[in-house]
């Protein structure tokens, strides 16, 4: 397994170095609390910032944090409700409208007290490397159907874009599909629908990945399962 020190960071680039760590075989239980710690550790020494995050107030907070950071802009109060609830959490935006949002759409328009038009950028793709990655776990979405408690979660620029689910070492992989599928049906459109923006669902028991020899057959693998 390959791991990265960081070396530098300036405002364009990062730079690591890449080592492969002595091989060791666990000699203990590893729990999903251990394996979600060394799971975090790692991607803080990748130049991850964790965030102790666990509400929606504190998601939304540092979500206009992070744009105003990218934006070089501070928004008021009234331009910010006025953005995020008509840009960002507008109730009738639809999982498939806020992925077109990530992929295509992501310079909006903020039209400020004076009447000037801002461009407001939720990622940079033209300059990558002033995008920035933090990572949250255990955060509680309490306003769905039930309450749900969330692995890990990597935000780009304060928008929740990764979830990973972790299960120790023994537990059917298959079980964190279902919880990913029941967060879907219960949780991520709770309250602003934040994680509605998630583009990538990520799930780990720690193990190396090996090729499934029973590829379709297997009712894990099977590409049609993955929805």
């Amino acid at each position: 397994m390959k791991r990265y020190n960081t070396i530098s960071e300036n405002p364009q680039s990062t730079v690591v170095a890449e080592y492969t760590p002595a091989y060791r075989t666990a000699k203990a239980y590893q729990s999903e609390a251990d394996l979600e710690r060394a799971f975090i550790e790692q991607l803080k020494s990748q130049a991850y910032e964790y965030l102790p995050i666990a509400t929606e107030a504190d998601l939304v907070l540092n979500l206009r944090r992070q744009l105003e950071t990218l934006n070089d802009f501070t928004f008021t109060d009234a331009e910010w409700e006025r953005f995020f609830t008509g840009e960002i959490a507008n109730p009738n935006q639809s999982i498939a409208e806020k992925t077109a949002t990530i992929q295509e759409d992501y310079i909006k328009n903020l039209k400020q007290a004076d009447g000037t038009v801002k461009n407001i950028y939720l990622l940079r793709k033209d300059r990558i490397h002033e995008n920035r990655l933090q990572v949250i776990n255990q955060y509680t979405a309490e306003e769905g159907q039930r309450a749900n408690r969330y692995d890990v979660t990597v935000l780009v620029n304060g928008l929740p874009l990764v979830h990973i689910e972790l299960k120790r070492r023994g537990v059917a992989i298959q079980e964190a599909f279902n919880q990913i599928n029941r967060y879907q049906r219960e949780s991520f459109w709770a309250g602003s629908g934040l994680f509605e923006y998630v583009q990538i669902f990520v799930i780990s028991s720690g193990n190396r990945p090996s090729r499934c020899r029973r590829e379709s057959a297997c009712p894990t693998c099977s590409p049609q399962n993955w929805g």
